[in-house]
Order: C-alpha cells, then sequence, then structure tokens
C-alpha cells in the first residue's frame, strides 16, 4: 500500500509540474514586460533595425539598375506592355512587417532602466528607422496609410484604412527626422566605424529626404498620387530643411573628403574596395554596414561583376558621355564625341571613369593580368568595376567577400547642399567652391565655374533643365555616385518611368 501512495504521489506532481510547464509563457517569445530592462536591450533590439535596414553591398551595387544610366540582360521586361503595377512589389503583409517592428519597440523600448538621455537616443533611433522605411514607400507609391504606432492583427479597421496623403505622411517622415536630429547622441560611441545610428547619421537621412522631396514637389504642380494639385507649396520648405542639415553636417560634424594627390587615379575605386572601409574612411562615412569574414558575415560581390549568369549589368554610352574631360570641359565639345573609338574615348576623361568601368590598360591580380571589357558580362562594353576587387580568386559565388558598405557619405551631403542651393537659385562661387569643386579636383578635373549651359547637358534633361548650376550639380551626382546605387536621384529616368506609368511617385 506504501508504494501505491509512492506512486501516486509521484504521478500528481508530475502532473502538477506539466501543467506549470503549459501554462507558462514561452521564455523565446519577446515580452514587452519583461524584455526592455535597460539600455543594453535597447542596444540589441535596435541593431535588428540596422540589419534589416541598412543597405547590403548587392542592393548599393543593383540599386541603379532599373534608373536609364544603366543596361542589364532583363530590362526588356520593363518596356513590353504585359508589365504593369502588380508586377512591382512592395505592398505585401512581409514589405509591412519591419513596420510593426518597430511600432512595437516604440511603443514599449521606455519601460527600459536608462537615463533620460539614452531614452531619447534610443526613441531617436526607432524613429530614424521608421521614417527610413515609409521614405521608401513613398517614392514606391506616394501616397500610403501612416502608422504611429502598433496595431492587433485583428484589427480590422486599421489594416484596411485608406491611404494618408502624400503630404500628410511627409510630414510624419519629417518629424521622425528632426526628433532623431534633435535627440541621437553625436559621441564617440555612436559615431565610431558609423555602424550605429548617430545624429549626424540622422542628419543625413533628413538630407537626402528634403531634397528628393523638395524637388519633387518643385518639378510636379500636381501629386502622382491624386492628380490633383498640392495643398500648400513646400516646395522650398523642404529645399531649406535639406540645407539646414547639411550646414550643420558640414560645420560641426569634423568630416572631410579623403584626397591625396598623387592618388587620384585610384583612389575613388580605392575606397569602394577598400578592406576595412569603416576603419580606413570613418573621416568619410556618416553610415556604413561592416562586414567581416571572420565572423561569417559577407556577400560573394565580384560575382556580379564576372559572372554571366548575372545581370551583365553595364553603363550605356548617354551616360558615360557626361563625364568630363580633365580640363574640365565637357567631352561633348568634340565634334567626333559619337564616333570616337573606345580606345582615345576614354583618354584624358574625369579619373573616376576608369575607376568605375573597365578602360583600355585595366589589369587585376597586382597588374599582373589584362581585364579588357567584355561583352559576354556586359551588354554595351562599359563594363562596371567600381566594387569589383583585384583579387580574382575571389570570383566565385561562395568567395567571402567582405566589403563593407557606404550608406550616407560626406561626398553626398556637399552633393545635396550644392544641388539644394541651385534649385532654389542660390549657388554662388562661394558654394560651388564648398562642394563641386573639391569633389572635382580629387578626381583629377579641373574646376571651371559654369557661365552657360551644356547643350549636352540640357538635352539629356530633355530640354526641361536650362540652369547651368543644376546641370553641373546632377553631372557631379553621376560621376560621384554612379553604380552605387545613392545618386540622389535620376531626374530623367523618374520623368520617363512616370510618363510610362511605371512609377507612382
Amino acid at each position: 500500500m506504501k508504494r501505491y501512495f509512492i506512486i501516486f504521489s509521484t504521478a500528481v506532481l508530475s502532473l502538477t509540474a506539466c501543467a506549470d510547464f503549459l501554462t507558462e509563457d514561452n521564455p523565446n517569445t519577446l515580452n514587452s514586460d519583461t524584455y526592455f530592462t535597460d539600455e543594453t536591450s535597447l542596444e540589441i533590439f535596435t541593431n535588428g533595425f540596422l540589419r534589416s535596414f541598412v543597405t547590403d553591398s548587392y542592393t548599393l551595387q543593383n540599386g541603379d539598375a532599373n534608373s536609364d544610366t544603366f543596361t542589364w540582360k532583363a530590362q526588356a521586361g520593363y518596356y513590353r506592355a504585359n508589365y504593369s503595377p502588380d508586377e512591382a512589389g512592395g505592398w505585401s503583409s512581409g514589405d509591412w512587417a519591419r513596420l510593426r517592428e518597430i511600432n512595437w519597440y516604440l511603443d514599449n523600448m521606455r519601460k527600459a532602466a536608462a537615463s533620460e538621455e539614452i531614452l531619447n537616443h534610443y526613441e531617436g533611433v526607432g524613429r530614424f528607422f521608421r521614417a527610413w522605411f515609409y521614405f521608401e514607400k513613398v517614392k514606391l507609391f506616394g501616397a500610403v496609410p501612416w502608422y504611429g504606432t502598433s496595431i492587433a492583427e485583428n484589427d480590422q479597421e486599421a489594416l484596411f484604412k485608406d491611404r494618408d496623403s502624400r503630404e500628410f505622411v511627409a510630414q510624419k517622415i519629417l518629424e521622425d527626422l528632426n526628433y532623431a536630429c534633435t535627440y541621437c547622441l553625436e559621441t564617440s560611441e555612436f559615431r565610431s566605424r558609423a555602424t550605429k545610428i548617430s545624429r549626424y547619421a540622422a542628419l543625413g537621412l533628413k538630407a537626402r529626404f528634403c531634397l528628393f522631396e523638395g524637388t519633387m514637389r518643385k518639378y510636379h504642380q500636381n501629386d502622382p498620387s491624386t492628380g490633383k494639385p498640392w495643398t500648400k507649396d513646400e516646395s522650398e520648405m523642404y529645399l531649406k530643411e535639406c540645407i539646414s542639415a547639411c550646414e550643420d553636417i558640414m560645420q560641426n560634424g569634423g568630416f572631410s573628403l579623403t584626397d591625396n594627390p598623387a592618388e587620384r587615379q585610384t583612389q575613388y575605386r580605392a575606397f569602394f574596395t577598400a578592406a576595412d572601409m569603416c576603419g580606413t574612411y570613418a573621416n568619410e562615412l556618416l553610415l556604413a554596414r561592416d562586414y567581416n569574414a571572420e565572423l561569417s558575415v559577407y556577400l560573394s560581390t565580384n560575382v556580379n561583376y564576372v559572372n554571366s549568369q548575372y545581370n551583365g549589368y553595364a553603363l550605356n554610352r548617354d551616360f558615360v558621355n557626361t563625364y568630363l574631360m580633365l580640363d574640365g570641359t565637357p567631352f561633348t565639345d568634340r565634334e567626333d564625341y559619337n564616333s570616337i573609338e573606345f580606345v582615345e574615348e576614354c583618354k584624358d576623361r574625369d579619373y573616376r571613369l576608369a575607376q568605375t568601368i573597365r578602360t583600355p590598360g585595366f589589369k587585376r591580380d597586382n597588374g599582373s593580368t589584362s581585364w579588357p571589357p567584355d561583352l559576354i558580362y556586359s551588354n554595351t562594353g562599359y563594363q562596371v568595376i567600381k566594387y569589383l576587387t583585384d583579387n580574382s580568386s575571389m570570383d566565385l559565388n561562395t568567395s567571402p567577400n567582405d566589403l563593407d558598405s557606404p550608406v550616407i557619405r560626406y561626398s553626398e551631403i556637399l552633393l545635396s547642399y550644392a544641388e539644394a542651393k541651385a534649385e532654389l537659385g542660390e549657388m554662388t562661387e562661394e558654394v560651388w567652391n564648398r562642394t563641386i569643386k573639391p569633389l572635382r579636383e580629387r578626381a583629377g578635373v579641373t574646376s571651371i565655374y559654369p557661365t552657360e549651359a551644356d547643350p549636352y547637358m540640357v538635352e539629356y534633361f530633355q530640354n526641361r533643365v536650362t540652369d547651368p548650376f543644376i546641370l553641373e550639380v546632377r553631372r557631379e551626382s553621376f560621376s560621384q555616385g554612379s553604380g552605387s546605387g545613392y545618386m540622389s536621384r535620376n531626374w530623367k529616368c523618374l520623368w520617363i518611368s512616370m510618363a510610362m506609368g511605371l512609377l507612382t511617385m
């Protein structure tokens, strides 16, 4: 009898323990009441945003593929009559999942035990990423529904709410960015290697967004989302906000351009193929993505340019023609520019051209192997090499290439400042000398302050712009950012695409 009592007691205890286990919360599930405990928990959670949002090398390399500066194998699909907005993507539940993560974080992050300064900083980080999320959505769709807080999965009314106006969403993006620019910290802890969100990263994103939105409003009398006029003219406001953000960075950030006159024929590409960009070029980076092969965090980037199974990215000739001569004059001033042979075409040009595409004499493997343009991998022959390392043994799909990705560069800030000033009619020789001149000089190009518009550039932009300063800033944006995926905008492409109905801006 005693033995049965022991067995029975053990069984009861086992069932009780099992019941307790089955009713306990899953320890692997994030709970707002228990997860956000201190600064470390805030840092760990927001590190996930860095991984999700901060542009990777593939995106940077492929980012200009759909512009009219590039050609690639699948490009023909965009010109067929059967291409429609339904094929564009970007609106599925998965595309909105990151917004729920951000809003859930913002709704709960202040439960952490941390100083007000730290809480404000990490709220700024969350709002930085929400602004980034909505910036991308506005570029794709124009008007989108704004969600400023997390919603329940069964809240049908919220889930299926109508789009808010583009003007309203743009104002909310600016509010988030202004908060991040005010409260995100700028200490070395958050600026180290440019891999965390600092106040200057927030200012950089603000400059990018405000330039985009300001010029969008300037060149479109109607809101493309509605076909109706804007309720108020905010173009000047956004452009001035861009200028303000750039001035803050330029005056207070301590950033500078890397320029060694003895290395001007190689230093542009050296930046994009540096083994440790985040360390070597910290003076020029506001935000970057850090890769590390030792930690198995890497991409196989070379294959984009040397493997025929990939897209065959190449620049087109109309775009290549925009690169200046070393003496600062337009290449297209030559009478024979449109018939000159390739070898002659590449002589005495902006040094960035030979560091962006394969030109005569291009070699790899420490100069031991010639690599002329290969039409198998490049549809036009203007074959991109910007992120291609010199080591051909890294060309396999599995090669652990750990090149860092520049996301916001100081050169972009200089260009954004110059462009906003030019769009407002405020370009002066002083502004030119602070922005365009140093960018051209470090590419070996003599700086010439423009007094008249280049006819080729006027035609390139479909005779819509004749201001010489705006055209030269756009030319410089092309030369500085081509193939990097973050050119301020491809203005010509936007006009063409919207005319074809391919984009809703």
